[in-house]
């Protein structure tokens, strides 16, 4: 009755008016009416994900495995405010926009169809003079399926059925075997010739991976069919090619193809497709890792990252050893040599010389994709080992980074986290800017609830203090966590739902943090373990129960790893920026002049002469230099230079500053 129910409904969805036009469309009720023969798993393909739509099991052994979006919930926090305007955002962007430059393409659109409406071009990098057009387009599929399963809201499944219906009439409209894209085949074909192009594998491997979490996140087989097809072009495309010309189309940026492919090869356990994750293997980039080399300097960050999150893919496919050594030697290379303390990497987009922090302190710091990619890295990895160290990472650049990326009072996204002292966030435009990290960003707010939680076979792993409910459906467990982390230093996990047998919780005792306070029911419970480990609290429990988690905060230095004489002012996990103030910057910019919509890498911040960044400090008892603001909570002051400090990710239209000349006190007086 319930599946009966449910056709009933589709159909009259189908129904009714859709921006231009009726439509009744057979594929998209039979790809719901799969739906609902199943669950629907969400989140993105790790280990203990999708189990239903995977062809290609994981046989590895694992330490821990992912939760289904779909099973987390947000309780009410700023992750779930982050996450609410970016919907509003992605939700603004009608449909017919995101398909006009792919039908502009196949030659079916003329931008004023039947005389009834106009389309609105977008702008910036989705300009019909941009060759990175469409790359967007993916991200918001992505997005729109993030968004469904941490929410369970129709709204954004029916937008992205909306989607996937105008791609695949734009691919039945190019009959190019399959080849569906905003830009000509031509671009591809520079690429294999060596000419200059940007970057249109890596604008596909938006698509295709877009394409792939709807049917992942929503059922929609649909959009299977689409990416099927599509490697079909690619596999006849590719594989006549001589491994010279190979060699010189991995050149040019490709993004994650290679990690999109190996998923699709997941799923259909079509050999072709694993041909194609292999052809996109970067021999000139990767190899050297083998040897433990770090070979990153002046290399593309961001062209870098994806590729070795692929090889994370084949590790857990193929069980490849040489791919899993790759993937943990970079990220540990990256994280301790490369990684400023916010958790984000490279200057103007470039991977530096290891272990130069200080000398890289510019504007044009921490690009967010980096950050992305890193983040979907660290959870290949946590899966594998369940180290603490990974989700230590994670909690950092989560708060410090991508939790701040979002402007609050507009939603738009930060390309860059600037360094430079006095400088400030430059944000994107509602129309006019559709960055890499914008597009990046629509899945970055979409998705917090991926790494609270994770399970192996006996219990779950409690990693981060965010409020949200998590269902366990195959054990009967359902818990939630309610805290006001990191403006309160205790977290509550509340049993709700509980299983008939013993099962550990394993709660995550944070290396920032000294003399965790660990209660069941009100009773303190004895720690021995040490800072930067797991505390397995292991009983048959019982509806009702309380555990309390408090973990109390402190303030240190974070110095940089060239220099102890520079370093950043940490409470706990978090980035403490000082208030710099607003002389010389122009409210808003650049988001209330359109033109600027590319300026994010050459943006003049005009930071004032005297904007200071010395900061007298006693290394053996910072509070006796930095103190509480008193009626402001999270805010801190210098004694002597009378600053402001507050967590970077609530420093908005305004200067700030994080790393400083670090001056002894006996020194200053």
């Amino acid at each position: 009755m319930k599946i009966f129910l449910t056709v009933i409904w589709l159909i009259m969805r189908c129904l009714v008016y859709s921006e231009s036009r009726l439509r009744i469309n057979s594929a998209l009720i039979l790809s719901m009416l799969l739906f609902c023969l199943s669950d629907v798993p969400a989140q993105s393909v790790y280990p203990g994900q999708h189990e239903d739509k995977i062809s290609v099991k994981n046989t590895l052994p694992l330490k821990a495995k992912s939760f289904d979006l779909g099973d987390v919930r947000l309780l009410d926090s700023r992750f779930k405010e982050n996450m609410e305007r970016e919907s509003q955002w992605i939700l603004s962007i009608g449909v017919d926009r995101l398909l006009h430059s792919f039908r502009t393409a196949a030659g079916v659109y003329s931008g004023n169809e039947g005389g009834y409406f106009t389309v609105k071009k977008l702008g910036g990098w989705e300009s019909l003079d941009c060759e990175l057009r469409g790359h967007t387009t993916g991200h918001i599929l992505s997005g729109l399926a993030l968004l469904y399963a941490s929410t369970g809201n129709e709204i954004y499944r029916d937008k992205a059925d909306s989607l996937v219906q105008g791609l695949a009439a734009v691919q039945q409209a190019l009959a190019q075997n399959g080849f569906i894209s905003a830009y000509p085949q031509k671009f591809i074909d520079r690429n294999i010739a060596g000419q200059r192009v940007w970057a249109p594998w890596y604008t596909l491997h938006k698509l295709y991976a877009g394409l792939i979490d709807q049917y992942l996140y929503c059922g929609n087989s649909q959009a299977l069919e689409i990416v099927v097809n599509a490697a079909d072009w690619a596999y006849n495309k590719l594989s006549p090619l001589p491994e010279e010309t190979r060699e010189t189309m991995l050149r040019n940026e490709f993004g994650g193809v290679n990690d999109a492919f190996y998923n699709l090869y997941a799923i259909t356990g079509n050999d072709k497709h694993r041909w194609l994750a292999r052809f996109f293997y970067h021999n000139d980039v990767i190899d050297p890792l083998k040897n433990q080399i770090d070979n990153f300097e002046a290399k593309h960050a961001n062209t870098f990252i994806p590729k070795i999150i692929g090889e994370a893919r084949n590790y857990e496919i193929t069980g490849n050893e040489d791919s899993r050594m790759i993937a943990g030697f970079f990220w540990k290379t990256v994280v301790d040599h490369h990684t400023f303390v916010t958790g984000s990497n490279s200057d103007k987009e470039k991977f530096f010389a290891p272990d130069r922090i200080s000398e890289h302190l510019t504007g044009y710091t921490g690009e967010s994709c980096n950050v992305y990619n890193m983040l979907k890295l660290t959870r290949h990895l946590f899966c594998w080992d369940a180290d603490v160290r990974y989700a230590d990472y994670y909690e950092r650049a989560l708060y410090n980074h991508i939790l701040g990326q979002q402007d609050p009072a507009t939603g738009m996204i930060s390309y860059f986290l600037p360094m430079l002292p006095g400088a400030h966030k430059v944000y994107s435009t509602p129309e006019q800017s559709f960055w890499c990290c914008v597009g990046t960003g629509f899945e970055n707010q979409a998705k917090y609830g991926e790494a609270i939680y994770y399970h192996n076979d006996k219990g779950i792993f409690v990693n981060l203090f965010i409020p949200s409910e998590l269902s366990w459906k195959e054990k009967g467990v359902k818990l939630s966590l309610q805290t006001n982390f990191p403006t309160g230093e205790t977290s509550t996990l509340t049993i709700i739902e509980a299983s008939t047998s013993e099962m550990p919780l394993y709660i995550r005792y944070p290396y920032w943090s000294e003399d965790i306070i660990v209660k069941i029911n009100g009773r303190n419970i004895p720690i021995k373990q040490n800072p930067g480990s797991y505390i397995t609290l292991s009983r048959k429990w019982k509806i009702g129960d309380k555990i309390e988690i408090t973990c109390p905060m402190r303030l240190w230095i974070a110095s940089a790893n060239d220099n102890p004489d520079i370093g950043a002012i940490m409470y706990g996990p978090l980035v403490l920026a000082a208030e710099m103030g607003t002389e010389g910057f122009i409210p808003y910019a650049p988001y209330s002049n359109p033109a600027l919509f590319n300026d994010y890498y050459t943006y003049n911040y005009n930071v004032p002469d005297h904007i200071i960044n010395s900061l007298s400090i006693d290394r053996k008892d910072i509070g006796k230099s930095i103190v509480p603001a008193v009626g402001h909570s999270l805010t801190f002051k210098s004694i002597k230079e009378d600053i402001i400090f507050r967590p970077l990710y609530d420093i908005h239209r305004q200067r700030y500053n994080i790393y400083w000349n670090l001056i002894n006190t006996l020194e200053y007086e």
